[in-house]
C-alpha cells in the first residue's frame, strides 16, 4: 500500500497531527495508533518541545520537496498539454473556422495554453497550502511545551483512522486534505 502519488511522486500525501499535553500521553496514543492501524515507527512519530529537527519528523521524505515540485509540474504539465491537443482535436472535427483554416497555429496555441494551464496547477500542487494547518499546529505545540503524534498515512481513509484513534486518546488533531 506505499504506492507513491501520481500527481506528486511522494509516498504520503495524507498526514495528522494530534496535539497533547503530556508527552506520556502522546507517546500512548502514538503506540495505539500504530498497533491499530499495523503502522510501522517511520508513519507514527513523537515530536517533544524539546526536538531539534522538527521538520524531518513532519516532512520525512528524504527526496524533499525538489522532487515534489519536479514532479508535479512535469506530470501536469504533459496533462495540460494533451488536454490543450484534445480540445484542438475537438474544436478541428467541430469544424470551427480559425482552427480548420490555420491547424499548425491553432494547435501550437491549444499546445502552449494547455501546457501553461498543467504548470500553472503543478505549481499550486507544489506549494502544498493544506499542509500549513498541520506543520503550524505542531510547531505551535512545541512552543507552548506540548507535545505532537504525527502519522504520515498512505491513504485518505488510514489518515481518517488515524485522527479518530488521536481523538478518541484526547489528542487536538489537524490533519492535511
Amino acid at each position: 500500500m506505499s504506492e507513491t502519488s501520481p500527481i506528486t511522486g511522494e509516498l504520503s500525501n495524507s498526514k495528522v497531527a494530534g496535539v497533547f499535553p503530556l508527552e506520556s500521553a502522546a507517546r500512548d496514543a502514538a503506540q495505539a495508533v500504530s498497533a491499530a492501524l499495523s503502522l510501522g515507527s517511520a508513519q507514527v512519530q513523537v515530536i517533544t518541545p524539546a526536538e531539534p529537527h522538527p521538520g524531518r519528523k513532519l516532512e520525512p521524505e528524504s527526496r524533499g520537496i525538489w522532487h515534489t515540485i519536479v514532479v508535479a509540474h512535469v506530470r501536469l504539465g504533459i496533462a495540460g498539454a494533451v488536454a490543450g491537443l484534445l480540445v484542438f482535436a475537438a474544436l478541428y472535427a467541430a469544424g470551427l473556422p480559425f482552427i480548420v483554416n490555420s491547424p499548425v497555429a491553432a494547435g501550437l496555441v491549444m499546445l502552449f495554453f494547455g501546457t501553461v494551464a498543467g504548470l500553472f496547477l503543478g505549481g499550486f500542487v507544489s506549494l502544498r497550502p493544506d499542509h500549513d494547518r498541520y506543520v503550524e499546529a505542531a510547531r505551535d505545540a512545541m512552543a507552548a511545551g506540548k507535545t505532537t503524534v504525527v502519522v504520515h498515512a498512505f491513504s485518505a481513509e488510514q489518515r481518517h483512522q488515524a485522527a479518530e484513534l488521536l481523538r478518541a486518546h484526547g489528542g487536538d488533531v489537524t490533519s492535511t486534505l
